[in-house]
């Protein structure tokens, strides 16, 4: 039985990723700091869980045993990271290291974290140019990309068969940030009316943690040292992101399609972009990957996992707190109710 090892397998793409090789034949071992963080549905799969610091590499050598068929590495963020991962890759058949599509610049060196948004000439293809490499705090807004690139060039400076795979904007069951959560809330809170601001218009390509696993099992049946993008094979708006939703919830309001005339208070969403920002993934079809499904298709399990916490009471804590700054300014509904009854007037 092939094996295939997770690095930080307990999170979202592990999730994805573990579930789609157990259902192949795979034997999966994932690793993580704390084992009460491990999905329930993984263990009782038969995923094994190893107790392993992502930064001891002691214990991740005492995780990868005598090698693996597949290495998958969620949680690669900085070169120091990348570095500790190659002695790990010297004894596994394929590896994946999971990047982002945040390396990525337009001619002007904007980025996705930059205070001016991105303009890209078309869809982003590998080829485009990157971020300088940088070691400041990946955590920050303008750490986690030059992190990244460090991270990609360490491994692919290595020539092992190390495939990085660069996403945007994730989704999926097990999301630390589910930025659907913006849509589904509306719609327990009964909202019926959607203000979208630039008329809903904003493209930022999303990626389904199931179609990350798709592109890691090719990845594992074709090892290389290669850089693939990977997104959905539809990149939806904010307006059909938001009809999508509502769609599967069964759920109607009207819409509100907001100019620039606007106050910047209301009509905002996680899918805001002046330009579009499109991934080219056709490197990775060439290689064989197949997506597992479209936006409207993948998302639907997310959908429901959030409904099903919302109804439970949230005892397991996987839900936006209604402090959280980032999620907060997405329900600003006394603005929007204020702006809506100026409108009538």
């Amino acid at each position: 039985m092939r094996r295939a090892l997770i690095l930080g397998g307990t999170g979202l793409i592990g999730r994805a990723a573990a579930l789609r090789l157990l259902a192949a034949g795979w034997q999966v071992d994932v690793t993580g700091r704390n084992p009460a963080h491990m999905p329930c549905e993984l263990a009782a799969a038969g995923v094994r869980f190893v107790s392993a610091d992502r930064s001891d590499g002691s214990q991740l050598q005492a995780a990868l045993g005598g090698g693996t068929d597949l290495l998958v590495d969620c949680i690669c963020y900085t070169a120091a990271d990348a570095r500790l991962l190659l002695p790990l890759a010297g004894n596994a058949a394929s590896t994946v290291l999971i990047s982002s599509k945040a390396v990525y610049v337009d001619a002007d060196g904007n980025h996705s974290n930059s205070d001016a948004p991105p303009r890209y000439d078309g869809p982003v293809r590998e080829t485009q140019p990157t971020l300088p490499p940088g070691d400041m705090d990946y955590r920050s807004r303008e750490g986690y990309g030059p992190n990244k690139v460090a991270a990609e060039r360490v491994a692919l400076d290595s020539g092992l068969p190390i495939t990085v795979v660069r996403p945007s904007r994730i989704h999926g069951v097990g999301s630390a940030r589910p930025r659907e959560w913006v849509v589904v809330k509306r719609v327990l809170d009964r909202r019926g009316v959607v203000l979208l601001a630039n008329r809903g218009d904003g493209v930022v390509h999303p990626t389904a943690a199931a179609n990350i696993a798709a592109l890691i099992e090719t990845a594992a049946g074709k090892p290389g040292a290669r850089i693939l993008n990977c997104a959905d094979p539809d990149a939806p708006s904010a307006l059909e992101i938001f009809r999508t939703i509502a769609r599967h919830l069964k759920h109607t309001w009207e819409e509100v399609l907001l100019d620039d005339t606007a106050p910047d208070t209301v009509g905002r969403t996680p899918w805001d972009s002046p330009h579009p920002v499109v991934l080219d993934t056709s490197a990775a079809e060439a290689l064989g990957y197949r997506p597992a499904g479209d936006y409207a298709k993948t998302v639907a399990a997310e959908i429901d996992w959030l409904l099903d916490a919302a109804r439970a009471g949230d005892r397991a804590g996987i839900l936006p707190k209604a402090e959280d700054p980032y999620f907060s300014r997405f329900f600003e509904y006394a603005a929007e109710d204020a702006f809506l009854a100026g409108r009538t007037r």
